[in-house]
Parts: C-alpha cells; structure tokens; sequence
C-alpha cells in the first residue's frame, strides 16, 4: 500500500446507516434451510455481480475495524471501510475490483475467521463507499497496516494502537500445504516484523503447525496483521495466524524442528542434523518467489522457492482428491472444448474436456492433478467468460471418459493429453512463477522482431474488445497489452493465445500482475 492519503474510514451513522443496509438493491440476501426459519446462511455471490465492495456478515459483536481490513490486505489495497453497529456487518471497499474477485474467490473455498467465529463475504450492489472519515483510531490502525506492507516502521502512536496483543507467542497453521514449509523459512517471513526468538515446528492432526515467539508482543500483533491469511508460495502454504495462550516457549534443541536463537549452544538432539550445514540455500537473497497475490509481502528468497519446489508434492498424492473440474453457467452457445483448454491451462495441463451433452452450460475438465485443479478453481470461479459468471467447483469424478468408440459426441469431448501446448510440462518451468489471477493487463511473449505496436493493437481490438493501453518490454520480443476489462482479456486470451503471427511464431498470452 503507497500511503493512506486515498483511504477513507467511517462509521455511518443514524438513517443514512438503515437506508444504505436496507436498500431494496443491496445485495444483502442469504438461503436459509428449512421452512423453521433456521439460521444457516450460505454464500449467495450470484445476487450481486462483482463489485469492488464487499458486505461482510455475521461478525463477532467484538470484532474490531482492524480485523476486518486484515480480511482484505493479503489481495491487495483496502480503501474504505465502512461497520453497521449494532447489526454484525461491515461493508469493505478494495482498491479494485479485480482485488476483491479474487479475494471473494479465496473466501469461497476457505471460510473466513475472525475471534474464531466463520464470517460471510459476497458483493455489494454498491459500487463505492461514501462515509465520514471521522475515525481517527481505525485510521492509525490502517496507517500501521500501510506502514508495515510497504516495508516501514510505524511511529510511536500507531505501534501503541497495534499493542493490543498480549502475548508475544502466535501460533501458525499452514494451509493447502502443496511444497514443504521449513523453520527457516518462517523465520526468514516473520523476520521482517521485528527480533524473531524462538520456533517450534510439528505436526498436529495431519496439518504443520508452529509455535514462534517475538521479542515484542506488538511485533506479533504487526506480523499476524499482515500475514493471516497470505500463501507463502503461489496460490498455496496459506498462513492461519492466531495468538497462542503461552507467552514464553521453552526450546531444549536447535535442530530442524525446534530453535531458540538466543541460545546457539544448545545441542541438535539425538539423530538431528545440524542446519547450519543444510538450510545455506535458504540464506542467499534473490529476490521474490512464485507469484505473490497482489498487495503480498516478498517474504521469500528465490532459492527458497527452488528449495521447496523441488520436494513438490501434488494434492493428489496427499488426500486423493481429484484433479477433475466441473464448470457451471457456461455460455452454451459459444463455449467449445479448445477455449475452456486455453482458459484452464493458464493454472495447470488440462488433460480431457468434455462439454456435458444434456446440460451444454456445463463442462467437466480434467487436470494433470489437484493441485492444479485447486489453482484453476481458486483463480477462475466467480470470472464472467461471455457475458457469464462462471462457476468452478471440484467434481466428484477421478476422470473424464472418453466417447466410445464410433460414437459421434458432436465434437462435445475432446483430449488434450498430448497437447504441444501444456504450459507446465518442463520440470521447474518459469510458467511456475507467472501465475496470476486474470486481469485487465495481459503479458505477450513470443512476439516476432517486424511486429508494430498498431499490429498488436487492431489484434486485440479485433478480439471485440478495447485496449486501454500497450507497452513494449526493451527487447521487444515482450509486452504488456491493457484490455478495458478483466473479462475481456480473457477473452482476448482465449481468441489470441498460440495465434500464429507468421513464419512459424505463436504468440504467448498470459495474465499479468503489472499494470500500465
């Protein structure tokens, strides 16, 4: 975040508060179960389209401002909140709306929690908060926030909003856990919040799990802000920080499990390797790691990021799920099989696809594992693809059968198993660090020497669409190309990926994380 002089905070007051939550236009309805009226309200994204607010329901009567804005920092720029006391809800502004789909997507398939209690997220029918900024103690608690994500110390005032926090110690869960996470690793993250002491690592109900403890509590406070929530690598190892009840850990080894930094005498342990001699890859700093979400900390060294993708495990291999999605909402008039391939294998090698023959706005795609699948589904549910919101769930199917042989499927079905154009075929492949969520700005590759901006331009536009802007890289075989809208690049994606630009040359597109 580069400052806070565009963000707004408030608190509505009075009628204004009333007409804004009960306007008829809101989107601000829910499902219940049964006809008793029972309270067992679920996620309802379809009422609203996307929209840069978001209304947040069921909060916790305690729930402060603070924890509602630490929903939204990990996608990106909050720029106004706006809390309904009294009624349990809170209206949350990103700076785009391309931030709030994709932390509406996030939300959908990981429950929200704040004070341990799940809370609801889904669009609002507005389009921006209008409120007073009055209050001067959310604003110095965003003003934290802002000076900790763009790597700054927050001054005297602001660290005594953020020393809430009693306890020195967090307890960390990582989620989706897909590349191992080590000690040094975390260290090297939850560095940047102040004198890291103490950490212990272990295993708890199948899940990794550390105890770490700062020499501050205000630092752990000024971490757990930032990073709940956040993946440590793209699209997975998602961090689930709460404050722990211990406030001083007692570490008896410094191996891989277990380190007190304060005490570089203590023993390994027995059979524990000495890490000085197998973590050096973790200690050389170049730079960032596989694609962080908008707004993300670079917590991360690249060799880190070679370390863990190297002992990469896929989701198949850990809980059997499968790597087959099943796609709702489609326009059944336009979709084939070819365009939901090209879509799809931004996040992974889509394998089969096969268009459902009773039901056309549907269509099962077939990943190389789950872990791809689980990437295509976080980043594409919830995107408009031909004037539609798509729905991307996992299926219950481990495949996608193939017609039978000499039955005419019209063509419903197709497979892609040896595709020229898997993205991700190449072990360690740079593809691995260029996923992004879809956005407006596209990234070009591959574009041949004679190719003019204007060439480009009236290529994109004739995709039926409008370009915002263009830029080429210094070498001219890269671009970025701006589209009016995230729904219109990927349609451009779609027409122009692998578009034969003469003398054998395909053009490359992909999503990405730069504007213009």
């Amino acid at each position: 975040m580069d400052g806070i002089s565009d963000v707004a905070v408030g608190v509505k007051r009075g009628s204004d508060e009333l007409s804004l939550y009960s306007s008829p236009s809101s989107a601000l309805s829910s499902t219940t179960d049964g006809s008793n009226g029972s309270d067992s309200k679920k996620l309802r994204v379809e009422e609203a389209p996307p929209s840069r607010v978001l209304h947040i329901r069921k909060l916790p009567n305690e729930a402060s401002e603070t924890e509602v804005i630490a929903l939204g920092l990990p996608f990106g720029k909050v720029t106004n909140i706006l809390t309904l006391k009294g009624k349990n809800q809170a209206f949350l502004e990103m700076g785009t709306e391309e931030t709030a789909v994709t932390m509406v997507n996030y939300y959908t398939t990981v429950t929200p929690h704040i004070r341990n209690v799940p809370v609801f997220i889904q669009y609002s029918n507005h389009k921006e908060l209008k409120t007073d900024s009055g209050n001067q103690r959310t604003q110095a608690v965003l003003q934290a926030v802002s000076a900790v994500q763009s790597g700054g110390s927050p001054s005297s005032d602001v660290q005594e909003a953020l020393a809430a926090a009693s306890s020195p110690v967090l307890r960390i869960i990582i989620d989706n856990m897909f590349y191992p996470v080590t000690l040094d690793v975390l260290q090297q993250i939850f560095s940047k919040f102040g004198t890291v002491m103490k950490i212990i690592t272990f295993t708890k109900n199948n899940q990794f799990q550390a105890l770490l403890q700062f020499s501050e509590p205000v630092n752990a406070q000024q971490a757990k802000l930032a990073l709940d929530g956040q993946n440590i690598y793209n699209s997975c190892c998602t961090l689930r920080i709460d404050f722990s009840k211990l406030v001083n850990l007692n570490v008896k080894y410094n191996n891989d499990k277990s380190r007190d930094y304060t005490r570089p005498e203590l023993p390994a342990g027995d059979g524990q390797p000495n890490l000085e001699s197998s973590i050096n890859a973790y200690n050389k700093d170049s730079g960032s790691l596989l694609g962080k979400i908008p707004g993300a900390l670079n917590p991360l060294s690249a060799a880190a990021a070679a370390a863990a993708a190297a002992g990469r495990v896929a989701l198949s291999g850990q809980n059997g799920s499968s790597g087959v999605l099943l796609v709702s909402n489609l326009h059944e008039e336009m979709v084939t099989p070819q365009s939901l391939f090209t879509l799809f294998g931004v996040y992974g090698d889509v394998q089969r696809v096969k268009i459902l023959y009773n039901k056309k706005d549907s269509a099962l795609i077939q990943m190389s594992d789950g872990n791809q699948a689980q990437l295509a589904m976080s980043h594409l549910n919830g995107q408009k693809m031909n004037g539609k919101i798509i729905r991307v769930t996992l299926s219950k199917h481990q495949t996608v059968a193939l017609p039978r042989d000499g039955l005419d499927d019209q063509g419903l079905t197709k497979d892609f198993n040896n595709s020229p154009l898997h993205r991700f075929k190449k072990p360690g492949s740079k593809n691995f660090q260029n996923i992004f969520p879809p956005s407006a700005t596209l990234h070009l590759s591959n574009v041949p020497q004679d190719v003019t901006e204007e060439d480009l331009r009236l290529l994109f536009s004739n995709a039926g669409g409008t370009v915002k802007a263009f830029k080429f890289f210094q070498d001219r075989k890269m671009a970025l190309i701006q589209m009016t809208t995230v729904e219109e690049a990927i349609q451009a994606l779609i027409d122009l990926h692998n578009y034969n630009m003469g003398g054998s040359q395909h053009l490359r597109v992909s999503f990405s994380k730069s504007t213009i």
